[in-house]
């Protein structure tokens, strides 16, 4: 992934597609951002401001601009439905 791209990731432990999105992550050495929602029931909010919904895996695909400042670029839920599109944007 580019270095100027952050990704935060949306699970729960229960979510087998979650646990699936993280091992790949993990076995290909990508950086991210663990946002269990269930650890911190405050995230559903900032979950739902993202993608308009609560499901679960989000992935959030952050670029930093000038003075640090961080834009959504794109948003995938689900990660067996989107993996190619989110490999393509962890290439970047």
């Amino acid at each position: 992934m580019g270095d100027k791209l952050e990704l935060e990731l949306y699970t729960r432990p229960t979510c087998s597609d979650c646990q699936d999105a993280k091992k790949y992550l993990t076995s290909n050495r990508i950086h991210y951002a663990d946002k269990d929602v269930n650890k911190n029931p405050s995230l559903e909010e900032e979950l739902k401001k993202i993608s308009g919904t609560r499901i679960v895996p989000m992935f959030a695909f952050y670029k930093k601009g000038l003075f640090g400042k961080r834009k959504l670029v794109k948003h995938f839920i689900g990660f067996e439905n989107n993996k190619d599109e989110i490999i393509s944007m962890l290439k970047k």
